[in-house]
């Protein structure tokens, strides 16, 4: 009896013995939109995912007529269909691998995709694998970016398929291909020579190149002439740059790199290229607190104080004058070569107002004003050009007490002054309110003379002296410790504040701005005796307060 086909193929399955998960070799069918047909030579064709045939990239490996390995999940499902997989057959595969690898203590490529706790995931041909952190080179490095990606070779270092763990090194790869380019750099190298490298990492301070085998420090100082705020504006992870040897310590195998010192130093000879009082176009690369910096040329940069920035305004922020990438003209105020330091000037480019003042006013020029502000020793007026002027309390009046005469003025009053003085190198201008007028006590002289009798009222008495006010607001005193035989105790019980009293001039103090008297009683019941016949009350009265006070 002739056996149907189903028959004999259950017959060949029980003779080869193929058990479920076992990895066997089928061929490439077809490959259609989502699936590919594989034939393993068993009950059926089986349909596999196509996503299973796609590398890392995405991209189809394979095509009609392949033959490729495949795991057996089933011989029959319940529609009839054997089941095979292509996923799990690679991951076999990537197992035999990683074993033979791990025996062998060979290289392994891979591919750091991902950051975890502790350390980077490693795709190892569709197996993940745990790379520490302090296995990922040499030295510590912070940032991976540079090498995710990319096919790496690895160490295994730690398998166990059972658990699925998988650890990797790569400081392990790199320090067995060090070794031998290692020790003949080391013969190579020495202080002075220019030599390629590539960049690894990057701290606050510096970058560490990969000399071949031996890292090398490049300071931040040491990138350019300029000032560099962070190493990543000049060099990137990854980037191949050439250096020069600057130290080398050979026993500690620690190597100093410098970048600058491949081209020429720009501050050689830079007082000649930059004198004094020079006017530059510069760039403004940074602003702080105490002033802005200005890169005049490549890798020179100076500093503009902020007493420096504007003529009217000591304490004004850099940042309201000016902002990073402004071209601003400066001019070179001071270089210190051995500091590597230059001093520069903002506001020497613009007319100096304290200057454009003096070579337009003259001492007695009349300027006009608003009151800017009031202090203990005077008011600040403000001029054209954006400087102000003082009134010092002295120059408010003639006659009145500058701290009693100031309370007449107030804020944003509009007042006429005097110019007394200028001294545009301290920035500095002297005004006068009083200096409007004629100084009364030159009339008074004029019209006083040694001698001559005098009268006006008590402001001020006290066991020493008297002061006494004229009609015109001058000032007088009466010094009781040089009246002859005068009962000073009397003197004062008689004589009141307000009370109108004579006196002979004696002299003018012009310095202090007094008219020093005496009293001498038969002088004045004389000049008393001349006046009108209704005052002579007011004589008897002063006759009987001399002679009480006994200054005859």
């Amino acid at each position: 009896m002739t056996e149907c086909f189903s028959q004999l193929f259950e017959k060949s399955l029980q003779n080869n013995i193929i058990n479920i998960g076992s990895i066997i070799t089928g061929i490439i069918i077809s490959i259609e939109k989502d699936i590919v047909l594989v034939d393993a030579g068993l009950k059926s064709e089986s349909s596999i995912p196509i996503e299973q045939f796609k590398n890392s990239q995405g991209n189809i490996e394979i095509k009609v007529g392949d033959k490729v390995d495949v795991a057996l999940d089933a011989i029959e499902d319940g529609f009839g269909e054997t089941i095979l997989s292509r996923e799990k057959a690679k991951r076999h595969e990537a197992w035999l691998i990683l074993e033979k690898s791990y025996n062998n203590t060979s290289n392994i490529t891979g591919i750091i995709t991902g950051k975890v706790k502790g350390g980077f995931t490693v795709d190892l041909n569709g197996i993940r694998a745990f790379l520490p952190g302090s296995l990922v080179d040499i030295r510590p490095i912070r940032d991976t970016f540079h090498l995710e990606g990319k096919d790496l070779d690895f160490k295994v270092i730690k398998l166990d398929q059972k658990r699925n763990n998988v650890v990797v090194s790569r400081k392990a790869v790199i320090e067995s291909e060090n070794s031998a380019e290692r020790n003949q750099l080391l013969d190579t190298l020495h202080e002075g020579i220019k030599i390629k490298g590539l960049v690894k990492n990057l701290t606050d301070y510096g970058a560490f190149v990969d000399l071949g085998g031996v890292d090398g420090l490049l300071h931040i100082t040491d990138m350019a002439w300029k000032r560099v705020k962070h190493p990543s504006e000049i060099v990137n992870i990854g980037e191949e740059i050439f250096v020069k040897v600057l130290k080398f310590d050979k026993e500690k195998t620690r190597v100093s790199l410098g970048l600058k010192q491949l081209g020429e130093d720009p501050w050689v000879s830079i007082a000649k290229r930059y004198p004094e009082n020079k006017k530059v176009i510069g760039r403004v690369t940074n602003l702080t607190d105490y002033g802005c910096f200005v890169e005049i040329s490549e890798g020179i940069e100076g500093l503009v104080h902020i007493s420096e920035m504007d003529w009217t305004n000591k304490n004004i922020h850099p940042s309201k004058v000016v902002k990073v990438n402004d071209k601003v003209e400066v001019m070179v105020l001071d270089i210190d070569e051995e500091r590597r330091r230059i001093s520069l000037g903002l506001k020497q480019c613009t007319i100096n107002p304290w200057l454009n003042f003096s070579e337009n006013h003259n001492k007695g020029d009349k300027v006009k004003g608003k009151i800017k502000s009031i202090t203990d020793f005077g008011i600040f007026i403000g001029l054209n050009g954006g400087i102000d002027g003082l009134v010092h309390l002295s120059d408010l009046s003639w006659i009145n007490n500058g701290e009693e005469e100031v309370r007449n003025y107030k804020k944003g009053d509009e007042i006429t002054a005097i110019v007394l003085q200028v001294d545009s190198e301290r920035e500095r201008i002297s005004l006068g309110i009083k200096q409007l007028i004629e100084d009364p006590l030159n009339n008074y002289i004029v019209a006083q003379k040694k001698g001559n009798i005098v009268s006006g009222n008590i402001i001020s008495i006290d066991p020493k002296i008297i002061f006494i006010k004229f009609s015109d607001g001058i000032l007088g005193n009466i010094k009781l410790s040089d009246q002859v035989n005068c009962k000073i105790e009397n003197f004062i019980k008689y004589f009141k504040v307000t009370n109108n009293i004579e006196g002979k001039i004696i002299n003018i103090d012009r310095k202090n701005r007094l008219v020093n008297l005496s009293i001498k009683f038969k002088e004045t019941e004389n000049n008393i005796l001349k006046k009108d016949k209704e005052k002579i009350s007011f004589a008897n009265a002063m006759t009987e307060a001399f002679k009480a006070a006994k200054c005859e």
